[in-house]
Order: structure tokens, then C-alpha cells, then sequence
């Protein structure tokens, strides 16, 4: 080897240490970056020719040491699990979120509850009972009835208000989705146009895998990247990103509002293109899809069975008994919806206390027999707490799904990080290994220029 050999051995590793720098500074500026995966110089000892000329021999030791490029550190493997349990996770905080909300409409036990405003009711029938003739506790009664009917309408008209939230939330998540899938089309062209021109693409790959797990927690899409590099987007068997071409999903907005939802017009999401209906279950769009089509429609026919119970045993009992004037009663509620039950009965005297005949007959037997509607088998009350008992299991399973989730998502997470993320420490021993690499470099070429000195202005010669 010529002492110019020596020379190149020393550039090229003045070269490498310094990429190796650079390297590191970047990864230590992005320590904090959302979705920044560590890099890594990959550095190749550039050995002795084999054939070095013809009849001649090599007595070096190599040519220096060569950049090959630098590594993205991120397994594909992780990666893939981590949006599947993102998935699972977003899909289970928001169907936890929507039974929070609907047990927020129903406060019980409380003095708010409708518990509380229906005993109220029985005791005003009871009220009723010891004075059928007073007028006072009959218009209490009438104001209780009418608080009764109050609070069915207003919670009925709650649920239906959070069910159009979520199907607005619903278009809002599409868009989102739609945006988030041409940014995966358009990474993927840069992409590949920059590794066809031989530049680094590290830091996109970082942006277009942060889309596809954007994608993962909004609708539950999988992804996976080919052997061209381009990154494949794919839901319930659709391809929504196939290269540099993204499709679009739309909502199929049939339902004009709770009421509306049956069997056959459900809250859908379709491809734009031919509408042809997603079974998107888990993510987001699964959860919130789950909570239109069933939960809150689900919860909305309970309440509705409250207040058609209510409606038919208090009537019932009712048109049995007799008026202040004798009369036979008449219906105390009109509807049998949690939406449409309204009081019937304005003129308190118009409430059949009586269970015999004849006017001003202040027999307060029938009145007794309202009250007891409290304790009646399969009666309102009953079901109306097995209701709220039923809400209350499923708002706490749903609670205990999110932890559990959350605990194996972080634990996903944890390995993710270990493998991408940037550790400071172990990128502070990088730069000192590297600094002392090129301090070492620079002392290797500073002595061979001193020995070409020597050479050259010493002995008039060039060492061979």
C-alpha cells in the first residue's frame, strides 16, 4: 500500500465518522418527534482488491471502510401488532365513552333519577288514598304524573340528540379517513421516486406509517408493504390504498335519526365508488357504527318498554276506579313511547280515586290500588330497574375491556418503542464513539502527510 493509499484509507473514514455524526445528531433532534424511528449508519470494510494488476501481489490491509446507507429501525412485525391492538383499543374506549354517555342520562341512584320521580308518583296515589277529596293532593298528583312524562320525554330526546352527535361524528371520522389515505397514496409515490433516484426516504416512511396507523384507529385497517416498497391499505377486504391510488368510503346516511334505525336502514359505511357496504367492526368507526345500529336504538326500545309499562298499568288501574263525580275513569297517560307519553288528564277531579260508583263517593280504595303499581311483579318499576342494572353491567364490562386492552397496548407499545425510539443515552455513546473516530482519522492522515513530507522535501522521493 502507497502512502497515498493511506490517505484514502483515512479520508474515507474521516467521511464515515462524520456521516455517523450526522446520524446521530439526527436522531438526538428527533428524540421527541411523533412517530420518528431511530436510524442507524451501516459501514462496510472495504478490503484488498482481489486481482490488483497483472503480475503483481497486494501487501495491504484494505482501502478504508464505505457507507452503505442507513437503516430505518423498526420492525414490521411490531409494528403490525401495534395497530391491531390500537384498533381494538380506540374501538373499546369509544363504545366505553358511548355507555358513559347514555348512563350520564340516567342518574341512579340519585335524587335526579327517575326512580326517585316515580316513587314520587306511587306516593301521591297514596297521598291520594287518605284524602280523595282534597284537591291539593290531587294536583300534586297531576304535577308528579306530569314530572313522570317530563323526564321520559327529556331523556328520550337526550339519546336521540347523542345519537346524532356520534352520526355526525360518524362523517366527520370518513373525511378523516379519506384525507389519511391519499396522504398514504402520495407518500407512497414520493417514495418510491426517491428511492428510484437513490435518496433516503426514512423520514416519509415515518410519515406514511403514522397514516397507516391513523388508519388503524379510526377504521381498523390493516396494512402491508410490498415488495416495491408502496405500503397496501386494506378494509374488510376492500383495498382503500393500493400504490399511488387511494379510495374513497362514504357514510350511506340512511336513518333520518334514532327512531328511524330498524334492520334494514342501518348506519352503513360504503366504498364512494359502487357503494358497496364495509362491515367495519372494530376501531372508531366499529364502535360508533355498534353504538348507532344497536346500543343507543337498544337502550332507546328499554326505555320505550318503561314507558309503555307505565303507561298501560297506571291506565289500566285507572279506568277500573271512578271520578270524584262518579264517573268511570278515563286514561291518566296518553302515548307509549318514552318520546310521545304526555299526561291525558287536566282537571284534577278527573282522577278515579274510587273504586265504587257514585258521586262525591270519597272511597280511596282505587287511588290504594295506583299506589301499590310500585310493588306489582313485572310492573314499571321493575323494569325500569332491571334497566339501569343492565346498563350499569355493561358500562362496567365495557370499562374492564378498556383497561385490559390499554394494558396490552401498552405493552405493544413498549416493545415498539424500545426497537424505533430514540434512546438519548445510547445516541450520547454513539457520538462519542463516533467524535473519537474522526479525532483518530485526522490523527492517521496528519501522520502519513508528515510522512510524505519526509519523503518528498527530505529525500526527494515518494514512498513506495
Amino acid at each position: 500500500m502507497s502512502s497515498f493509499e493511506s490517505l484514502s484509507v483515512a479520508l474515507s473514514s474521516l467521511y464515515a465518522q462524520r456521516r455517523g455524526l450526522d446520524v446521530t445528531g439526527q436522531n438526538i433532534a428527533n428524540a421527541n418527534t411523533d412517530g420518528y424511528s431511530r436510524q442507524r449508519i451501516e459501514l462496510t470494510a472495504v478490503g484488498a482488491p482481489a486481482i490488483p494488476a497483472v503480475w503483481s501481489t497486494w501487501s495491504g490491509a484494505g482501502s478504508g471502510v464505505s457507507v452503505d446507507g442507513l437503516t430505518r429501525l423498526r420492525d414490521a412485525f411490531l409494528e403490525t401488532r401495534g395497530r391491531d391492538t390500537q384498533a381494538s383499543l380506540s374501538q373499546f374506549t369509544t363504545a366505553s365513552q358511548t355507555l358513559n354517555q347514555v348512563q350520564q342520562l340516567i342518574p341512579e341512584p340519585g335524587t335526579n333519577g327517575f326512580q326517585s320521580i316515580l316513587s314520587n308518583l306511587w306516593s301521591g296515589f297514596a297521598d291520594l288514598a287518605n284524602n280523595p277529596g282534597d284537591s291539593s293532593a290531587r294536583t300534586q298528583l297531576l304535577q308528579r304524573a306530569g314530572a313522570v312524562s317530563d323526564w321520559l320525554n327529556t331523556t328520550q330526546s337526550s339519546m336521540a340528540s347523542q345519537w346524532s352527535a356520534m352520526h355526525d361524528q360518524l362523517s366527520a371520522l370518513v373525511s378523516e379517513v379519506n384525507s389519511a389515505t391519499h396522504g398514504v397514496a402520495d407518500l407512497n409515490q414520493a417514495i418510491q421516486s426517491a428511492t428510484l433516484s437513490g435518496l433516503p426516504a426514512n423520514e416519509l416512511s415515518d410519515q406514511r406509517d403514522l397514516l397507516a396507523m391513523k388508519l388503524a384507529n379510526l377504521v381498523g385497517a390493516s396494512s402491508t408493504v410490498g415488495t416495491d416498497g408502496m405500503l397496501s391499505v386494506q378494509l374488510q377486504g376492500s383495498s382503500l390504498v393500493r400504490g399511488n391510488v387511494a379510495q374513497d368510503i362514504a357514510v350511506n346516511s340512511i336513518p333520518a335519526g334514532l327512531l328511524d334505525v330498524t334492520a334494514g336502514t342501518q348506519v352503513q359505511i360504503t366504498l364512494a365508488s359502487g357503494g358497496q357496504p364495509l362491515p367495519v367492526a372494530t376501531g372508531q368507526a366499529g364502535a360508533i357504527l355498534d353504538s348507532l345500529n344497536n346500543v343507543l336504538p337498544g337502550y332507546s326500545a328499554r326505555l320505550d318498554g318503561v314507558a309503555a309499562k307505565l303507561a298501560n298499568a297506571v291506565n289500566t288501574q285507572q279506568t277500573a276506579g271512578y271520578d270524584l263525580a262518579g264517573n268511570p275513569g278515563i286514561p291518566l297517560f296518553t302515548g307509549t313511547t318514552a318520546g310521545t307519553i304526555k299526561v291525558a288528564i287536566t282537571d284534577p277531579k278527573l282522577l278515579a280515586a274510587s273504586g265504587v260508583a257514585g258521586a262525591a263517593n270519597l272511597d280511596g280504595s282505587n287511588a290504594t290500588a295506583l299506589s301499590n303499581l310500585a310493588n306489582q311483579v313485572g310492573g314499571p318499576d321493575e323494569v325500569y330497574q332491571k334497566f339501569v342494572v343492565d346498563l350499569g353491567v355493561a358500562t362496567q364490562t365495557a370499562a374492564r375491556r378498556v383497561d385490559s386492552q390499554t394494558a396490552i397496548s401498552n405493552q405493544i407499545n413498549a416493545a415498539r418503542e424500545s426497537q424505533a425510539g430514540v434512546n438519548i443515552d445510547e445516541e450520547m455513546t454513539n457520538m462519542i464513539s463516533f467524535q473519537r473516530g474522526y479525532e483518530a482519522a485526522g490523527r492517521l492522515m496528519t501522520a502519513v502527510d508528515s510522512t510524505l513530507d519526509t519523503l518528498i522535501n527530505h529525500t526527494g522521493l515518494v514512498g513506495r
